[in-house]
């Protein structure tokens, strides 16, 4: 497995991967008809077109060659300090297998001048609260409306100090 830059002729596979995960994960806390309105507006493949040219921004992948199993999506704040990780996901039956932190490692070193990485989780999703708190990151606070402006999702925000 290899971490590399997202391009265009991957996004169709991000989508289903995207798709995939948030069924596994969030079919059971906001039911399936919500997982799909959301995948179907957040990760279209116009929306993720649009992060492949979006300045200050990294969009990675997880490759085998065969298969991409994992994909990453930071990008830096107003605060050139303060980077943040928009998306890290992997693919459910490939979870576990250190894809993940080779994501977050692969988002570090992008961003050289950042002193801190943060990123917003669902309060109920416990196993990506434990992923993160083992890859060094710390409650710091939580917002009503994570991902986008009115979402109405509420989320726990985390952060890991760099360098």
């Amino acid at each position: 497995m290899f971490v590399r830059t997202a391009s265009e002729r991957d996004l169709e596979t991000i989508k289903a991967l995207l798709a995939e995960t948030w069924h596994a994960t969030y079919d059971t806390i906001y039911g399936v008809e919500r997982v799909n309105e959301t995948t179907a507006e957040w990760h279209s493949v116009a929306s993720l077109k649009a992060r492949l040219t979006r300045p200050n921004s990294e969009f990675l992948v997880a490759d085998d060659g065969k298969l991409i199993a994992g994909m990453a999506f930071a990008a830096a704040t107003s605060d050139p300090k303060v980077v943040m990780l928009h998306q890290l996901y992997v693919r459910p039956g490939k979870q576990g297998g250190g894809i993940g932190r080779m994501l977050i490692q692969e988002v570090e070193q992008c961003f050289p001048e950042a002193r801190r990485l943060r990123l917003e989780v669902e309060a109920a999703n416990d196993q990506a609260i434990r992923f993160y708190l083992a890859n060094g990151f710390v409650r710091v606070g939580e917002t009503a409306n994570c991902g986008a402006e009115q979402s109405g999702i509420p989320a726990l925000i985390f952060e890991k100090k760099l360098g």
